[in-house]
């Protein structure tokens, strides 16, 4: 975090010294009465003003009257006292001062308040909307600003939302700023097998398995002091999770193949397109471990709950090239479209627009644009007549039928020998008279190994 400039309004030499000392890495200035800090707040150039309302021989009121000065000069005021009244709180905060914190325990209340600092120069450093999270919708404003709001703490975050709605973007915005000197370190757990993401995420030491041709850094390491985004968090093994609960609450792990621990200090942000609490119930999701990921959760709504905000979104993915227009029913038809990719899928079509002929787009080129994305996932779904044919008799005779299939080609091939077809497709024996039976409508022989 850059230096900050800390005026502190205190009589008390012994408290002046520890409150100097829990900060340091700042430029401190003080003051030991309220006549030298209204010189000092008059002056300006502070970020922040720790004042004690209790300076000797001087009413409580001299020091709270600081607390509209500092503000009016931009000045973060934080207000420091030996009693802890309802009444003084109470009054300091009705005079617009953010924070208040009883005396005796520096060490924790002093890096909360930087962090609270933090978090609120941040509120105002950049209109998040309109260059890294673009809405206009009222209640995802309301999630975004949330989550900004948490940033600078380290409270775990989890962000909920159907795949293509800004999760990862969300989850960059939470880094950035919460001003850790570490770095943003993703992972898609669902990207993974068990042993390959215990691999990625703990990293290994040479010779520790097969493959393993030199020392790795793990992902935990490389978030030392930054984020850890777990995206996908719902695809991770129970093992997983337990292995990886135990990291995060140790803040130590070992590599595989090393008996030397390693430490790490870093925040998680996870996310997840699944009903957590539903794996929680079917026993895919460890109870601790769900309570240790989400501290504040964050619901973001499908582009089909946000229509507002497809031509925000246009404009801004084609700020740094060709514009686009749209006819009337051009827009009603990108407005009536259901969006199943979400915003991915509207800045898939984008490109393609913006890579097109012309910049004025009609209902016409948006439709052929929509034929060409369904012909080419075509090859993503079953054939017409196969998706008839379940509709008629069922999903279980549909993929009997296409076993079958596979088994007689496979058969055939292999000049009806059953053992060539057993090893060449992987089945069992009797999977494969089963398919027989059915094959030769009821009859078929006893399964035997062949």
């Amino acid at each position: 975090m850059p230096k900050l400039s800390i005026l502190v309004v205190e009589d008390d030499p012994l408290a002046r010294k520890v409150l100097g000392n829990h900060l340091g890495g700042h430029q401190v200035d003080f003051a030991h009465d309220a006549g030298s800090a209204r010189q000092k707040l008059q002056a300006g150039g502070h970020d922040i003003c720790f004042i004690d309302l209790h300076l000797a021989d001087q009413d409580p009121a001299s020091g709270l009257q600081l607390i509209p000065l500092a503000k009016s000069k931009g000045i973060y005021p934080v207000v420091m006292s030996g009693l802890d009244s309802e009444g003084m709180v109470k009054k300091a905060h009705e005079l617009g001062c953010p924070d208040f914190y009883k005396k005796g325990n520096e060490e924790t209340n002093v890096p909360a308040v930087l962090a609270r600092y933090r978090n609120h120069r941040n509120a105002g450093a950049e209109d998040i909307f309109e260059d890294r999270f673009v809405t206009v919708e009222p209640g995802t404003r309301t999630s975004i600003s949330e989550a900004v709001k948490y940033a600078a703490s380290d409270i775990p975050v989890l962000i909920l939302g159907p795949s293509g709605t800004g999760k990862t973007s969300l989850a960059r915005i939470i880094h950035d700023k919460s001003n850790r000197p570490g770095e943003f370190v993703a992972i898609n757990c669902s990207a993974y097998t068990e042993d390959l993401l215990e691999a990625e995420l703990f990293g290994y030491r040479k010779g520790a398995f097969t493959g393993a041709a030199e020392n790795h850094k793990g992902r935990l390491l490389s978030a030392h002091q930054g984020t850890l985004f777990l995206d996908e968090i719902g695809a991770m093994s129970l093992k997983m999770q337990t292995k990886l609960l135990k990291a995060i609450e140790e803040r130590e792990f070992y590599p595989l193949g090393s008996d030397k621990p390693e430490k790490s200090e870093f925040r998680i942000v996870s996310a997840t397109l699944e009903d957590l609490h539903y794996l929680i119930k079917a026993g895919r999701l460890r109870f601790d471990f769900f309570q240790r990921i989400h501290g504040l959760t964050i619901q973001l709504k499908p582009l089909a709950a946000r229509k507002r905000d497809i031509f925000p979104l246009i404009a801004f993915f084609t700020r740094d090239g060709r514009r686009l227009s749209f006819t009337d029913e051009a827009k009603a038809f990108l407005s009536g479209h259901a969006w199943p990719g979400n915003v991915r899928e509207l800045k898939k079509l984008v490109d393609l627009l913006s890579a097109g002929e012309q910049g004025h787009v009609t209902l016409d080129d948006l439709k052929k644009l929509f034929a060409t994305a369904l012909a080419e996932e075509a090859g993503d779904f079953a054939s017409e007549e196969q998706f008839q044919f379940a509709l008629q008799n069922g999903l279980t005779a549909t993929v009997n039928r296409l076993v079958d299939s596979i088994i007689r080609r496979s058969l055939a091939e292999n000049t009806g020998t059953k053992a060539k077809t057993l090893g060449d497709l992987r089945i069992s024996t009797r999977l494969l008279y089963a398919s027989l039976k059915r094959s030769n409508g009821g009859a078929g022989s006893k399964p035997t190994e062949p």
